[in-house]
């Protein structure tokens, strides 16, 4: 079984895609590359069980209805409610309130961030996927799933930050070598020197590990009342098992 992962940029310059082959008893990363672009992703999806794309699905609900509002001339202006409070809404999704509480991590926001470059294209990606026959559902239960790398790094015991850019490294060698020794049933191969320079690249493979957590179902799913709103703001998949549970 193959599970792949994209670390998602605006543009492919900055877009990195990964795959790993799974047995019973160890995995192989097969690809690692960057650059890629839709057409090289859209070929990979049809390749493997899940993909996991390191972007947003979708906006929150009520930054939509908020943009609609004000173009058709005015926003409703809620009473009793802070200020602050209500611009998170429009800030943030319901997922990202949920990653907030399971890992104390941010994530960026889709609508008032650099983020939501990326987000356009992975808008337009999700259009293209689905051409190609590719399930796309945006809470996670089709062939594609959300994910968010600093997160699973977190759960999985492993270095989740300060290993971005170029000039850190060092700290992306060290990731690197705590997921090896964490992993030691995961072959880098010869994709192990673009991982220790890329973070891209790192990212890429880290979405694809938890590609398959989400395939063995071992990461937070939306329940019946939040199902409606992971639909169309899109889920982020969090893993709730240790990092060796990935193999069976």
């Amino acid at each position: 079984m193959l599970t792949a992962g994209v670390d998602l940029a605006a543009d492919p310059a900055g877009t990195a895609v990964a795959s790993i082959e799974w047995s019973a008893t160890g995995a192989t990363v097969r690809l690692v590359a960057v650059p890629a672009d839709d057409q090289a992703i859209v070929e990979l999806a049809g390749q493997v069980r899940k993909i996991g794309i390191d972007c947003p699905l979708g906006w929150p609900d009520a930054f939509v209805a908020f943009v609609g509002a004000h173009r058709g001339g005015g926003v409703p202006i809620p009473d009793g409610v802070d200020a602050r409070q209500w611009r998170r809404r429009l800030a943030w999704r319901h997922t990202d309130e949920v990653a907030r509480r399971m890992t104390g991590l941010v994530p960026l926001s889709v609508s008032a961030d650099r983020i939501g470059h990326t987000a356009m294209r992975c808008a337009a990606l999700q259009t293209r996927l689905a051409q190609a026959g590719c399930g796309v559902d945006r809470s996670g239960a089709g062939a594609v799933v959300e994910v968010y790398p600093a997160a699973s790094l977190k759960v999985w015991g492993l270095p989740w930050r300060g290993y971005k850019t170029a000039r850190n490294q060092a700290a992306l060698g060290v990731v690197v070598d705590h997921l090896e020794q964490a992993a030691p049933w995961l072959d880098l191969g010869g994709h192990e020197e673009l991982c220790r320079h890329s973070d891209h690249a790192l990212d890429a493979v880290v979405a694809a590990l938890t590609a398959r957590a989400a395939v063995r179902d071992q990461v937070c799913r939306p329940d019946e009342r939040e199902l409606p709103a992971a639909r169309t703001e899109g889920w982020i998949a969090i893993p709730t098992g240790a990092l060796a549970a990935l193999l069976g």
